[in-house]
């Protein structure tokens, strides 16, 4: 993600005014530009790795074999998503609820790299504990796998029903950004509009449904007091969403029972609230990635906060450091160009390459080689990222994937 002039780029750049609505490609800042190849890390019982049967946890990167070249890597709960410069989808990892999209009957299937069979292109995915959504050229969303709450599976597009292959979100708008919760999928429009489905117990849909079945049906968020909110840009975490509007405010909906969201209060936020704490009249916010109970946020500076819950040192910021209610410089690293979150862990990729990772250090996901936790920014290494530069970051429940190009492409 760029400096401070290019922040700018996190605006829509289609448009539905056109009578060529439909032949328009739509297109994001968030789409992935640069090709490159994965590296795994981390628990991978389940196949979440890619490696294969026999290769159920690494403490350092591992190259993973796939067919082309990758645009986006990402991690969900229990598997990996990668989609190809082609537009194509590859996955792996747990398939108990069809988050994989495909046919795993064969046993160990699950355990490498295969094609998700979807005709029209992919700019863009995303993936939660039990689900993956893909967003096509043209602005649809596609969703596959199951929605949970407490109580166990609560469907997808209807309640109950799991879906094994990809199906279409009924939504009649053009989508230009797609971002998973663990249980929840919000989608971002070309007029700036947010619709989210999936599970509400935490407020994380923005929106208090009457009835169950809406929950899955994708509907609008809409913000009080009346006016008309554009966004640019939105973000997920385990159990609430941030969406950053047009005019730099930072809106929040969801858990914040350790202050995640940037609220005062511990209360869950059934609605949209402007989030006064993240206002600066010299930041806008870039990026934002959350956590199970904590935030990650980078400003078009290149600086790095966190908010939220602190054990384990998720917040990176030192070993006295208690909870956050507001966004707080981490300390130890600069010029980031993106942040991500896993459950317990927090990642930063600077703008030369590196990528620093810091939290809960129990699943390998921080690249250390040990199972302690750090409780500031450590920059990550192994063979598999000598000589190349790392281009994304992406953290599930046990595992982290890695983008990563050749020093000499660039």
């Amino acid at each position: 993600m760029p400096g401070k002039k290019a922040a700018k780029r996190h605006t829509i750049e289609a448009t539905e005014d056109s009578t060529d609505v439909k032949k328009l490609k739509v297109s994001h800042s968030s789409h992935g530009q640069e090709k490159g190849v994965v590296l795994v890390l981390g628990q991978g019982d389940v196949g979440q790795l890619g490696l294969g049967e026999n290769v159920l946890e690494r403490k350092k990167p591992a190259l993973v074999t796939l067919p082309e070249g990758i645009v986006q890597a990402v991690a969900g709960g229990m598997h990996t998503v990668c989609l190809s410069e082609t537009g194509t989808i590859y996955t792996f990892g747990c398939n108990d609820e069809g988050a994989l999209g495909r046919d795993t009957s064969v046993e160990g299937t699950e355990m490498v790299p295969a094609q998700v069979d979807l005709a029209e292109k992919v700019v863009q995915v995303s993936a939660g504990d039990s689900h993956t959504a893909a967003l096509t050229e043209d602005g649809a969303v596609y969703v596959w796998g199951s929605f949970r709450d407490n109580n166990g599976v609560i469907g997808l597009l209807e309640p109950m029903k799991k879906c094994k292959v990809p199906v279409r979100v009924p939504i009649d708008k053009k989508v230009v950004k797609i971002v998973s919760g663990n249980d929840h999928l919000v989608m971002l429009t070309v007029h700036g509009e947010l619709y989210t489905s999936g599970c509400g117990e935490q407020g994380q849909l923005g929106r208090v449904a009457e009835h169950f079945l809406r929950l899955l049906q994708p509907q609008i968020v809409i913000i009080k007091p009346r006016g008309k909110v554009v966004f640019t840009d939105v973000f997920c975490g385990a159990y609430f969403t941030f969406a950053v509007s047009k005019d730099g405010h930072v809106y929040g909906f969801g858990l914040s029972n350790y202050h995640q969201l940037g609220t005062q209060s511990t209360s869950t936020c059934f609605v949209p609230m402007k989030l006064s704490s993240f206002k600066n009249s010299t930041t806008s916010w870039v990026g934002i990635s959350g956590g199970q109970h904590h935030t990650i946020c980078l400003d078009s500076q290149g600086q790095v906060y966190s908010l939220g819950r602190a054990e384990y040192g998720r917040l990176g910021l030192g070993k006295d450091a208690g909870e956050k209610s507001e966004p707080t410089p981490v300390p130890g690293v600069s010029d980031v160009q993106m942040v991500a979150c896993g459950a317990s862990v927090s990642y930063a990729v600077t703008k030369q390459g590196a990528v620093f990772s810091w939290g809960m250090g129990t699943n390998l996901q921080l690249g250390t080689g040990e199972e302690d936790d750090e409780w500031s920014p450590v920059q990550m290494t192994g063979k598999q990222l000598e000589k190349r530069l790392v281009l994304t970051v992406s953290s599930g429940g046990q595992h982290t994937v890695l983008l990563v190009k050749d020093e000499q492409e660039s």
